[in-house]
Protein backbone atom coordinates (compact mmCIF):
# COMPACT_ATOMS: atom_id res chain seq x y z
CA UNK A 1 0.00 0.00 0.00
CA UNK A 2 1.08 3.83 -0.68
CA UNK A 3 3.03 5.33 2.01
CA UNK A 4 0.39 7.68 2.96
CA UNK A 5 2.55 9.93 5.90
CA UNK A 6 3.81 11.98 3.44
CA UNK A 7 0.38 13.15 2.50
CA UNK A 8 -0.97 13.01 6.21
CA UNK A 9 1.48 15.43 7.24
CA UNK A 10 0.17 18.30 4.83
CA UNK A 11 -3.28 17.99 6.82
CA UNK A 12 -3.63 19.95 9.74
CA UNK A 13 -6.08 17.88 10.85
CA UNK A 14 -4.10 14.70 10.94
CA UNK A 15 -0.17 15.84 10.25
CA UNK A 16 0.17 15.57 14.20
CA UNK A 17 -1.11 12.09 14.27
CA UNK A 18 1.58 8.57 14.75
CA UNK A 19 0.70 6.28 11.60
CA UNK A 20 -0.66 3.67 14.10
CA UNK A 21 -3.39 6.04 14.76
CA UNK A 22 -4.53 6.08 11.53
CA UNK A 23 -6.41 2.87 10.13
CA UNK A 24 -6.32 3.32 6.54
CA UNK A 25 -8.75 1.14 3.74
CA UNK A 26 -8.06 1.71 0.06
CA UNK A 27 -11.36 2.29 -2.13
CA UNK A 28 -11.71 2.38 -5.56
CA UNK A 29 -10.96 4.57 -8.68
CA UNK A 30 -9.63 4.61 -12.13
CA UNK A 31 -6.91 7.26 -11.83
CA UNK A 32 -6.72 8.38 -8.87
CA UNK A 33 -5.78 6.83 -5.06
CA UNK A 34 -8.61 6.82 -2.63
CA UNK A 35 -8.58 5.79 0.89
CA UNK A 36 -11.00 5.56 3.67
CA UNK A 37 -9.24 6.99 6.96
CA UNK A 38 -10.48 6.59 10.79
CA UNK A 39 -8.98 8.66 12.95
CA UNK A 40 -9.40 11.08 15.58
CA UNK A 41 -12.70 9.06 16.46
CA UNK A 42 -13.44 10.85 12.67
CA UNK A 43 -14.46 8.82 9.45
CA UNK A 44 -12.75 10.27 5.90
CA UNK A 45 -12.04 10.14 2.58
CA UNK A 46 -8.67 10.96 1.49
CA UNK A 47 -7.98 11.31 -2.40
CA UNK A 48 -4.34 11.39 -3.86
CA UNK A 49 -4.06 12.20 -7.69
CA UNK A 50 -3.10 10.07 -9.87
CA UNK A 51 0.18 10.72 -12.07
CA UNK A 52 0.11 11.99 -15.18
CA UNK A 53 -3.45 13.73 -14.59
CA UNK A 54 -1.79 17.09 -14.49
CA UNK A 55 -2.26 16.86 -17.96
CA UNK A 56 -6.00 16.83 -18.48
CA UNK A 57 -7.16 18.12 -15.11
CA UNK A 58 -6.94 21.71 -13.58
CA UNK A 59 -6.72 21.18 -9.84
CA UNK A 60 -7.73 25.07 -9.15
CA UNK A 61 -11.01 24.99 -11.14
CA UNK A 62 -11.75 21.47 -9.42
CA UNK A 63 -11.04 22.88 -5.87
CA UNK A 64 -13.26 25.29 -6.60
CA UNK A 65 -16.03 23.40 -8.14
CA UNK A 66 -16.09 20.50 -5.32
CA UNK A 67 -17.06 23.57 -2.55
CA UNK A 68 -19.72 24.87 -5.07
CA UNK A 69 -21.42 21.66 -4.53
CA UNK A 70 -21.13 20.99 -1.43
CA UNK A 71 -22.69 24.24 -1.07
CA UNK A 72 -25.65 23.31 -3.21
CA UNK A 73 -26.54 20.28 -0.86
CA UNK A 74 -25.18 17.41 -3.22
CA UNK A 75 -21.96 16.75 -2.09
CA UNK A 76 -19.61 16.44 1.09
CA UNK A 77 -17.29 19.10 2.64
CA UNK A 78 -14.28 19.69 1.07
CA UNK A 79 -12.21 19.95 4.76
CA UNK A 80 -9.02 20.04 2.89
CA UNK A 81 -7.93 20.53 -0.97
CA UNK A 82 -3.96 21.28 -2.31
CA UNK A 83 -4.38 23.46 -5.63
CA UNK A 84 -1.09 22.58 -6.75
CA UNK A 85 -1.62 18.33 -6.94
CA UNK A 86 -5.18 17.91 -5.94
CA UNK A 87 -4.85 16.15 -2.57
CA UNK A 88 -8.33 16.27 -1.06
CA UNK A 89 -10.07 15.33 2.51
CA UNK A 90 -13.95 14.78 2.59
CA UNK A 91 -16.07 13.46 5.24
CA UNK A 92 -16.77 10.09 4.56
CA UNK A 93 -20.04 9.48 3.35
CA UNK A 94 -22.19 6.08 5.38
CA UNK A 95 -23.93 4.80 1.90
CA UNK A 96 -23.86 2.57 -0.75
CA UNK A 97 -21.41 3.28 -3.73
CA UNK A 98 -23.30 2.75 -6.41
CA UNK A 99 -22.46 0.52 -9.72
CA UNK A 100 -24.30 0.07 -13.02
CA UNK A 101 -25.52 -3.19 -11.27
CA UNK A 102 -27.17 -1.44 -8.51
CA UNK A 103 -28.54 1.25 -10.28
CA UNK A 104 -30.60 -1.86 -11.88
CA UNK A 105 -31.74 -3.40 -8.73
CA UNK A 106 -31.98 -0.83 -6.65
CA UNK A 107 -35.51 0.51 -5.98
CA UNK A 108 -35.81 4.08 -6.72
CA UNK A 109 -32.19 4.50 -7.99
CA UNK A 110 -32.51 6.23 -10.68
CA UNK A 111 -34.92 9.00 -9.29
CA UNK A 112 -32.65 9.55 -6.67
CA UNK A 113 -30.07 10.34 -8.90
CA UNK A 114 -32.37 12.86 -11.04
CA UNK A 115 -33.32 14.35 -8.19
CA UNK A 116 -30.15 15.13 -7.35
CA UNK A 117 -28.52 16.22 -10.64
CA UNK A 118 -32.21 18.52 -10.25
CA UNK A 119 -30.65 19.97 -6.95
CA UNK A 120 -27.27 20.74 -8.68
CA UNK A 121 -28.86 22.36 -11.57
CA UNK A 122 -31.40 24.68 -9.65
CA UNK A 123 -28.91 25.53 -7.41
CA UNK A 124 -27.78 28.76 -8.54
CA UNK A 125 -24.15 27.66 -7.83
CA UNK A 126 -21.17 29.17 -10.56
CA UNK A 127 -18.58 26.62 -11.24
CA UNK A 128 -15.57 26.96 -12.76
CA UNK A 129 -14.88 26.25 -16.43
CA UNK A 130 -17.11 25.75 -19.49
CA UNK A 131 -17.18 22.31 -20.08
CA UNK A 132 -17.41 22.63 -24.15
CA UNK A 133 -17.62 19.02 -25.86
CA UNK A 134 -15.84 20.05 -29.35
CA UNK A 135 -13.13 22.10 -27.70
CA UNK A 136 -12.30 19.37 -25.21
CA UNK A 137 -12.21 16.76 -27.87
CA UNK A 138 -9.34 18.70 -29.52
CA UNK A 139 -7.94 19.05 -26.36
CA UNK A 140 -8.27 15.73 -25.85
CA UNK A 141 -6.88 15.32 -29.66
CA UNK A 142 -3.58 17.43 -28.82
CA UNK A 143 -2.52 15.38 -25.38
CA UNK A 144 -2.61 12.11 -27.45
CA UNK A 145 -0.76 13.95 -30.47
CA UNK A 146 1.85 14.91 -28.09
CA UNK A 147 1.72 11.18 -26.72
CA UNK A 148 1.84 9.40 -29.75
CA UNK A 149 -0.78 7.96 -28.91
CA UNK A 150 -3.14 5.46 -31.39
CA UNK A 151 -6.85 6.28 -32.59
CA UNK A 152 -9.35 4.03 -33.65
CA UNK A 153 -9.94 3.80 -37.06
CA UNK A 154 -12.49 6.02 -38.10
CA UNK A 155 -12.46 8.18 -35.08
CA UNK A 156 -11.90 11.58 -36.95
CA UNK A 157 -14.49 10.34 -39.36
CA UNK A 158 -17.19 10.36 -36.47
CA UNK A 159 -15.60 13.52 -35.31
CA UNK A 160 -17.01 15.07 -38.33
CA UNK A 161 -20.65 13.46 -38.77
CA UNK A 162 -20.68 15.08 -35.16
CA UNK A 163 -20.25 18.82 -36.58
CA UNK A 164 -23.77 18.27 -37.58
CA UNK A 165 -24.83 17.48 -34.13
CA UNK A 166 -22.52 20.64 -33.44
CA UNK A 167 -24.97 22.68 -35.64
CA UNK A 168 -28.59 21.55 -34.39
CA UNK A 169 -27.37 22.63 -30.87
CA UNK A 170 -25.83 25.57 -31.69
CA UNK A 171 -29.28 26.83 -32.81
CA UNK A 172 -30.82 25.72 -29.49
CA UNK A 173 -28.33 27.10 -27.20
CA UNK A 174 -28.94 25.51 -23.99
CA UNK A 175 -29.02 27.94 -20.69
CA UNK A 176 -25.83 26.68 -18.95
CA UNK A 177 -25.84 25.37 -15.42
CA UNK A 178 -23.13 23.70 -12.55
CA UNK A 179 -23.11 20.30 -14.15
CA UNK A 180 -20.43 17.52 -12.73
CA UNK A 181 -20.14 16.28 -16.63
CA UNK A 182 -18.24 12.94 -15.42
CA UNK A 183 -21.51 10.93 -14.03
CA UNK A 184 -19.86 7.38 -13.51
CA UNK A 185 -21.97 5.13 -11.27
CA UNK A 186 -19.19 4.95 -8.80
CA UNK A 187 -19.29 8.78 -8.09
CA UNK A 188 -22.87 8.54 -6.93
CA UNK A 189 -23.45 7.46 -2.81
CA UNK A 190 -26.73 6.38 -2.09
CA UNK A 191 -28.54 6.27 1.43
CA UNK A 192 -31.61 4.86 0.28
CA UNK A 193 -33.20 8.53 0.75
CA UNK A 194 -31.02 10.77 -1.40
CA UNK A 195 -27.89 10.51 -3.99
CA UNK A 196 -24.78 12.24 -2.90
CA UNK A 197 -22.43 13.29 -6.23
CA UNK A 198 -18.68 13.04 -5.47
CA UNK A 199 -15.43 13.98 -8.07
CA UNK A 200 -15.94 16.71 -9.27
CA UNK A 201 -12.37 16.56 -11.38
CA UNK A 202 -13.98 17.43 -15.01
CA UNK A 203 -17.39 18.99 -13.62
CA UNK A 204 -17.96 22.75 -15.29
CA UNK A 205 -20.79 24.90 -16.50
CA UNK A 206 -22.46 23.02 -19.04
CA UNK A 207 -25.58 21.67 -20.87
CA UNK A 208 -27.45 19.88 -18.19
CA UNK A 209 -28.96 17.67 -19.89
CA UNK A 210 -25.17 16.17 -20.68
CA UNK A 211 -25.24 14.84 -17.08
CA UNK A 212 -28.61 13.14 -17.71
CA UNK A 213 -27.02 11.61 -20.77
CA UNK A 214 -23.94 10.04 -19.72
CA UNK A 215 -25.33 8.77 -16.62
CA UNK A 216 -27.69 6.56 -18.91
CA UNK A 217 -24.51 5.57 -20.84
CA UNK A 218 -22.40 4.64 -17.59
CA UNK A 219 -24.89 2.55 -15.84
CA UNK A 220 -26.82 0.99 -18.73
CA UNK A 221 -30.33 1.92 -17.88
CA UNK A 222 -32.92 0.19 -20.18
CA UNK A 223 -35.84 2.63 -21.52
CA UNK A 224 -37.90 2.21 -18.44
CA UNK A 225 -34.98 3.12 -15.62
CA UNK A 226 -34.27 6.24 -18.12
CA UNK A 227 -37.22 7.18 -18.15
CA UNK A 228 -37.69 6.98 -14.35
CA UNK A 229 -34.64 8.97 -13.93
CA UNK A 230 -35.82 11.71 -16.21
CA UNK A 231 -39.33 12.16 -15.04
CA UNK A 232 -38.11 12.97 -11.83
CA UNK A 233 -35.64 14.98 -13.29
CA UNK A 234 -38.09 17.46 -15.01
CA UNK A 235 -40.50 16.59 -12.39
CA UNK A 236 -43.36 15.03 -14.41
CA UNK A 237 -43.44 14.65 -18.50
CA UNK A 238 -40.38 15.17 -20.00
CA UNK A 239 -40.81 17.12 -23.25
CA UNK A 240 -39.54 15.70 -26.74
CA UNK A 241 -36.69 18.07 -26.70
CA UNK A 242 -36.01 17.50 -23.50
CA UNK A 243 -35.75 13.55 -23.99
CA UNK A 244 -33.96 14.44 -27.48
CA UNK A 245 -30.95 16.21 -25.97
CA UNK A 246 -30.43 13.94 -24.08
CA UNK A 247 -30.09 10.87 -26.17
CA UNK A 248 -28.18 13.09 -28.38
CA UNK A 249 -25.25 13.67 -25.53
CA UNK A 250 -25.75 9.97 -24.76
CA UNK A 251 -23.39 9.25 -28.29
CA UNK A 252 -21.23 12.60 -27.36
CA UNK A 253 -20.27 11.46 -24.29
CA UNK A 254 -19.52 8.17 -25.60
CA UNK A 255 -17.00 10.26 -28.22
CA UNK A 256 -15.46 12.11 -25.52
CA UNK A 257 -14.41 9.28 -23.27
CA UNK A 258 -13.39 7.17 -25.84
CA UNK A 259 -10.30 10.04 -25.83
CA UNK A 260 -10.01 10.21 -22.09
CA UNK A 261 -9.71 6.18 -22.22
CA UNK A 262 -6.76 6.74 -25.23
CA UNK A 263 -4.84 9.12 -22.76
CA UNK A 264 -5.38 6.59 -20.22
CA UNK A 265 -3.71 4.21 -22.06
CA UNK A 266 -0.85 5.66 -23.89
CA UNK A 267 -0.29 6.89 -19.95
CA UNK A 268 -0.06 2.66 -19.48
CA UNK A 269 -2.35 3.43 -16.19
CA UNK A 270 -2.96 -0.05 -14.83
CA UNK A 271 -6.41 0.47 -13.58
CA UNK A 272 -7.72 -1.61 -16.35
CA UNK A 273 -7.87 -2.45 -19.83
CA UNK A 274 -8.28 1.55 -21.32
CA UNK A 275 -7.75 0.35 -25.19
CA UNK A 276 -11.04 -2.22 -25.01
CA UNK A 277 -12.72 0.23 -22.64
CA UNK A 278 -12.09 3.38 -25.59
CA UNK A 279 -13.23 0.45 -28.27
CA UNK A 280 -16.01 -0.39 -26.71
CA UNK A 281 -17.34 3.11 -26.07
CA UNK A 282 -16.43 4.47 -29.51
CA UNK A 283 -18.37 1.34 -31.16
CA UNK A 284 -20.99 2.01 -29.14
CA UNK A 285 -20.83 5.84 -30.02
CA UNK A 286 -21.76 4.85 -33.82
CA UNK A 287 -24.00 2.27 -33.43
CA UNK A 288 -26.49 5.14 -31.50
CA UNK A 289 -25.70 7.73 -33.98
CA UNK A 290 -26.62 5.29 -36.98
CA UNK A 291 -29.85 4.82 -35.17
CA UNK A 292 -33.28 5.79 -35.91
CA UNK A 293 -33.61 6.77 -32.48
CA UNK A 294 -30.85 9.05 -32.77
CA UNK A 295 -31.92 10.85 -36.19
CA UNK A 296 -35.88 11.46 -34.14
CA UNK A 297 -33.34 13.15 -31.38
CA UNK A 298 -32.30 15.85 -33.67
CA UNK A 299 -35.56 16.50 -35.04
CA UNK A 300 -36.79 16.39 -31.91
CA UNK A 301 -34.26 19.52 -30.99
CA UNK A 302 -34.22 21.54 -34.08
CA UNK A 303 -38.01 21.87 -33.32
CA UNK A 304 -37.85 22.71 -30.11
Amino acid sequence: MTDLAPYLRRIPALRDLPAEAVDAERLGGLTNLVYRLEANGQDYVLRIAGPGTEEYIDRTVEGHNARAAAAAGVSPQVLFFDESDGLMLMPHVPATTMTPALFGETEGAPARAGKAFRQLHGSGQRFEFRFELFAMIDDYLKVLDKLGAQLPDGYHDVVREAEAVRSVLDARPAELAPCHCDPLCENFLDTGERMWIVDWEYSGMNDPLWDLGDLSVEAGFDAAREAEMMEAYCGGAVAPAVQGRMVIYKAMCDLLWTLWGLIQHANDNPAEDFWAYSTGRFERCKALMGSAEFGAALEAVKRG
